[in-house]
C-alpha cells in the first residue's frame, strides 16, 4: 500500500511532530511515505503532488483544516479511488459531521499511534481498528476503545533522524517530554487529557542533544514545562552543558508556581537569551478564572516574571471573551500586564474548539462564535460585537508598535499618559480609518503615529520627538528624513568630533531633542532637558545611539 502522511503547516519553518512519529513508529510498511507542505500552497498543486498515493493521511488543526479540506477535493477529483484520513486535534471531537463529507473516508480521533499502526496491519479491512471512524454504505462506523498510547515505547527513538539533519537548523525544532495537562481550563484542549505522562528521560535527553547538535530554536511542547521542579533543574542544567551559542529554548510555563530553586538557578546560571517562556496569563480578573475552571495568582505570576525578566524573554498571553470579562475588566488585564513589559504580549480572541467545555455550555453566558474554523467569539453577555471589533484594532496596533518592535519608546511613553488600553484602542481606530494594517509602508506607520500623538496630545513635543527617534532607529542603513529634521551641517560636524566618532567608517545622523532619551529608556522617567543624539549607521543591525549630550553642555 502507498500511503503519504502529510499535513499543512502554518509556516515553512514550522516542523510537525506528529508526522515523524507516526513515520518513525512504522517504516518498516512498505510504501509508506512523509511530506510537508505551508497552508499558503495552492491546493491544487499540493494535490498533484499526493495524488498517485493509495492513501493520503493528513494531521489536521485548527489552521490548517479549511486548506486541507481543499486539498482534500482536489485530491478526489484528481483521482476518485485515492483514500483520505485526517487525524489531530481539529478531527478528535465532534468529527461526525467532517466525516459524512465525501471527499473523507476515514477518521482518527484522538492520539493515533495505535490506530494508525493498526490501520497499516489491516487496511483494506478495517472493521477490526478501534478508534477509526469510516463510512460502509453511507453509514458511519466507529469502535471506541479506552486503550491508550504508552509514551515509555517511544524511549530510545528519534523523530527527527528521518530526514537531512542540516534543514533542522533554519527551522523551529519541535520535541515533547510530557503529554497531558494538570489544569483543567475549560477554553483549552489540553485539559481534556488531565493525566500527565512523561518520556523517559534518557531519551529527551538524546533527542534534545541531537536538536542541539543540528538545530537553532528548539521548542517543547509540555503544557505546563516546570510541573516538576527536579525534572525542569535537570533538563536545564542539561541544555547548560550541552548547547550550542546559536540555540534558543522555548517553554511554555505556569508562573505562579515555578518553584523559588527554579528562580535561584535561572539567575545564576543561566545566560541572558538562551531561554524564553511563554506564559498564559489570560485574565486578571477572578471570577472569570474560577467560570472557566482556572486558577491563577497573578500577583505571584508578576512577582515572577520581574525576577526572571532580565535574563528570559518573555511572551505573555491574554485572551478576550472569557466569561464574566467586560470591557473594563478587560482593559485592566492588559494594563496590569503591559505594565510588565514583555517583549511580546499576545492578545488573542476566545476560540471555541471543539470538544472543549466552554463550547459545549456557550448559551449559558449568551456566546455568539463563527461557525467555521476558527471558532471565534462574535459576541457575548459580557461583550458586544462592536466592543470586540474595537479590541481587534487595539490587538492590530499592539502587534504593529510593539511586538515588531516598530515604536517600543514611543509606546512606553504612551503608557505614561494614561489608560495604555484606552490609547491603543483609539491608535489602532486612527490608523485603521488611513490605511490598512497589512498593507502599508513603513514610513507610512510612523507618520500615522506621530499623527496620532499630535492629535490626542498636541502640546507634548517630547512624545513627538520620541516617534521620531524610534523611526530613524528602526532602519540599518540611514533612512530619508521624515518627522525631525537634522541639525544644520556645520554643528552635526561639530558634534560628531567632540564625541570623537568615525565619520569615514559609518553615517551619523544628529538630532535636537527636547529630553534625555537614554535616561527615559533606563528608567522610564522623563527629565525636560535639551539634549542632542547621534545615531550612528552600520549597515549589518539596526542604529543606536552612540552619544547624547547636553545642549548647554556642546555649546559652550
Amino acid at each position: 500500500m502507498q500511503i503519504l502522511l502529510t499535513t499543512l503547516n502554518a509556516k515553512y519553518i514550522h516542523m510537525n511532530l506528529a508526522l515523524r512519529i507516526l513515520y518513525g513508529q512504522n517504516k518498516h510498511h512498505e510504501g509508506l511515505a512523509w511530506r510537508e507542505f505551508v497552508i499558503k500552497e495552492d491546493p491544487n498543486s499540493i494535490a498533484l503532488a499526493c495524488k498517485d498515493f493509495e492513501v493520503v493521511a493528513f494531521s489536521c488543526y485548527i489552521w490548517n483544516i479549511t486548506q486541507t479540506l481543499a486539498v482534500a477535493r482536489a485530491l478526489k477529483a484528481l483521482n476518485p479511488a485515492i483514500k483520505i484520513m485526517l487525524g489531530g486535534p481539529e478531527v478528535s471531537y465532534d468529527w461526525q459531521e467532517v466525516l459524512k463529507l465525501a471527499e473523507v473516508d476515514f477518521i482518527i480521533p484522538g492520539e493515533g499511534e495505535i490506530p494508525f499502526a493498526n490501520f497499516l496491519n489491516h487496511y483494506p479491512n478495517v472493521g477490526e481498528v478501534s478508534n477509526l471512524a469510516y463510512k460502509e454504505n453511507n453509514e458511519i462506523k466507529f469502535r471506541p476503545s479506552a486503550e491508550q498510547f504508552d509514551i515509555l515505547n517511544l524511549a530510545n527513538f528519534n523523530p527527527y533522524v528521518f530526514e537531512d539533519a542540516s534543514a533542522i537548523y533554519n527551522k523551529v525544532a519541535y520535541i515533547e517530554t510530557s503529554r497531558g495537562c494538570p489544569y483543567k481550563c475549560e477554553f483549552c484542549l489540553a485539559s481534556l487529557d488531565n493525566k500527565v505522562r512523561y518520556l523517559p528521560t534518557p531519551t529527551i535527553k538524546e533527542n534534545l542533544l541531537f536538536l542541539m547538535q543540528h538545530g537553532r530554536v528548539i521548542k517543547f511542547l509540555d503544557r505546563t514545562f516546570n510541573v516538576k521542579k527536579d525534572f525542569t533543574l535537570d533538563i536545564f542544567q542539561f541544555i547548560l552543558d550541552n548547547h550550542k551559542p546559536e540555540n534558543v529554548f522555548q517553554f511554555e510555563i505556569t508562573a505562579d508556581i515555578v518553584h523559588p530553586d527554579i528562580i535561584k538557578f535561572i539567575n545564576e546560571k543561566v545566560p541572558r537569551g538562551l531561554f524564553r517562556f511563554e506564559i498564559g496569563i489570560q485574565t486578571v480578573n477572578q471570577q472569570a478564572n474560577l467560570a472557566v475552571s482556572r486558577k491563577q495568582n497573578f500577583e505571584k505570576t508578576s512577582g515572577v516574571i520581574r525576577q526572571l525578566q532580565d535574563k528570559i524573554e518573555m511572551h505573555l498571553d491574554l485572551i478576550v471573551g472569557l466569561p464574566l470579562d467586560y470591557l473594563s475588566d478587560i482593559a485592566h488585564s492588559f494594563n496590569q500586564v503591559f505594565a510588565l513589559h514583555p517583549p511580546e504580549l499576545q492578545l488573542g480572541f476566545l476560540k471555541f474548539l471543539k470538544g472543549t467545555p466552554v463550547r459545549e455550555k456557550y448559551e449559558q453566558y449568551g456566546f455568539r462564535f463563527d461557525p467555521m474554523p476558527p471558532y471565534q467569539i462574535i459576541e457575548s453577555n459580557y461583550l458586544s460585537a462592536a466592543e470586540l471589533q474595537s479590541i481587534t484594532h487595539m490587538e492590530e496596533a499592539l502587534e504593529l508598535y510593539w511586538n515588531k518592535k516598530r515604536a517600543p519608546n514611543t509606546m512606553l511613553l504612551l503608557e505614561q499618559q494614561g489608560n495604555m488600553f484606552e490609547a491603543l484602542t483609539n491608535l489602532g481606530i486612527w490608523f485603521s480609518q488611513r490605511s490598512h494594517f497589512h498593507k502599508h509602508n513603513l514610513e507610512e506607520s510612523f507618520e500615522i503615529l506621530a499623527s496620532f500623538c499630535a492629535h490626542y496630545f498636541p502640546n507634548n513635543a517630547i512624545l513627538q520627538a520620541c516617534v521620531a527617534i524610534d523611526y530613524y532607529l528602526h532602519f540599518k542603513v540611514k533612512p530619508k528624513t521624515l518627522l525631525l529634521e537634522e541639525v544644520d551641517r556645520p554643528l552635526k560636524s561639530q558634534l560628531i568630533q567632540l564625541a570623537k566618532l568615525n565619520l569615514h567608517k559609518y553615517r551619523f545622523m544628529v538630532f535636537s531633542v527636547p529630553f534625555n532619551f537614554l535616561h527615559f529608556q533606563q528608567t522610564q522617567q522623563i527629565l525636560a532637558e535639551p539634549n542632542y543624539l547621534i545615531i550612528q549607521y552600520i549597515g549589518t543591525h539596526k542604529a543606536e545611539i552612540v552619544h547624547q549630550m547636553s545642549a548647554s553642555f556642546a555649546l559652550v
